[in-house]
């Protein structure tokens, strides 16, 4: 009997057949914890045209019916509204039907997918576990902070910043005659890229949530970059056998995977630098575990003399949904562990679980109002992080 493709692996099906596709994490608001008169899954308004042909009109209101087949399913009615009226001025999806799981509070940090098979009909795709969120993620080569859009959409380069960006980037491919760079290399470049172009060399310091952000967008703009170099002639030429595109294709695939596990612990250490924050990565503590950071250092983890009180672990993940148990055995000399995600939100469930575990997340600061309004005062941003372990150690 022929295997069923997985949740991810249907919805990547579903974008290649439909006409467009929008994706973004489910926030608290879509959910309904924020208590809000209107739920329903909100549309930034650069997405627009996934719901209606032109953009709404100040003052004015408007909607449409369309059909959602969700998860290859069931089927609702939906209502697609544009309210510009009053102090609103927003696109959302709503009216899907008693006993519509999909939206509940527990599916807060999923990821939804929403796909233009025809003016009329949709298809939509919740994909709640991790496992599926990142495979979606990296078959696109999207950063968890590129959701919200339109899928397959790409930002001109009608400005000079724009145009700079693009030859610099195009330097580092020519530089690299053909190879792929190694991880640690390729996040060093995207951060002087960005900071050659911009010029915000201070933001390290004055706004670090910001500058995280921009580097991990400018890596996937620069991995794409050397992808389109270095495979773009091949696959527009074809292929001469499927084993010859199957091959490409998993070359393609598992380096993709293989790079976004390392490129936020690349730039959180520029950051940490940046902020002259003593710290050792990747330290071997308790049976062999490897906590991403310790901070002042590891020889101070594993100086019995040095007051635990003084010590910090962070981890560092892109997403978070399941993996964040990962780091609550990974220092035992220490009773609260923080953990640095991209995740856009989480259940009020999980966020429980990793109370009740000592587990604080470190969030970059326009991602917490994605979150639970009841946990928001429990997140760190990137600058109170930064504060707090400078108090913490004394520095």
């Amino acid at each position: 009997m022929e295997e069923k493709a997985s949740i991810s692996q249907q919805a990547i099906e579903s974008v290649h057949r439909g006409k467009l596709a929008f994706c973004k994490f489910l926030s608290a608001n879509d959910t309904g914890l924020t208590g809000g008169h209107q739920c329903g899954i909100y549309i930034p308004k650069p997405a627009y045209s996934i719901l209606f042909g032109e953009r709404g009109i100040k003052g004015e209101n408007k909607e449409r019916l369309a059909k959602i087949r969700w998860m290859g399913d069931f089927e609702t009615e939906s209502k697609f509204t544009y309210y510009g009226t009053g102090t609103r001025n927003e696109y959302r999806i709503t009216r899907f039907g008693q006993g519509f799981e999909l939206l509940r509070p527990r599916n807060t940090g999923a990821l939804v997918v929403l796909v233009k098979m025809s003016e009329e009909d949709y298809e939509g795709w919740v994909l709640e576990m991790e496992d599926d969120i990142e495979a979606f993620l990296e078959y696109f080569s999207l950063s968890p902070a590129e959701t919200g859009r339109l899928l397959g959409t790409e930002v001109l380069a009608d400005n000079q910043q724009e145009q700079s960006k693009l030859a610099k980037m195009d330097a580092f491919v020519q530089g690299l005659q053909g190879g792929f760079p190694k991880a640690v290399d390729m996040s060093k470049a995207a951060r002087d890229i960005y900071n050659d172009v911009y010029d915000h060399i201070e933001y390290i310091v004055q706004q670090p949530d910001k500058e995280l952000l921009a580097w991990n967008n400018m890596e996937y703009d620069l991995f794409r970059r050397i992808e389109e170099v270095q495979y773009g002639e091949a696959i527009r030429r074809g292929f001469d056998s499927m084993q010859d595109f199957i091959d490409v294709a998993n070359s393609i695939l598992n380096r993709r995977k293989s790079r976004a596990g390392k490129s936020l612990e690349y730039h959180l250490e520029a950051i940490f630098q940046g902020n002259q924050l003593p710290y050792d990565a990747q330290v071997i503590t308790e049976e062999r575990k490897k906590p991403d950071f310790v901070f002042p250092s590891g020889s101070a983890y594993h100086n019995p003399a040095y007051s635990s009180d003084k010590l910090v672990v962070l981890g560092a993940k892109t997403t978070c949904k399941d993996r964040w148990r990962q780091v609550i055995t990974e220092a035992s000399r220490v009773k609260t562990k923080y953990l640095c995600t991209l995740q856009q939100g989480i259940s009020p469930q999980q966020l429980h679980e990793m109370k009740s575990e000592n587990v604080v997340l470190v969030v970059p600061k326009p991602y917490i109002k994605t979150y639970p309004r009841e946990y928001r005062a429990d997140i760190f941003s990137l600058e109170n992080f930064i504060q707090f372990v400078k108090e913490k150690t004394s520095i």
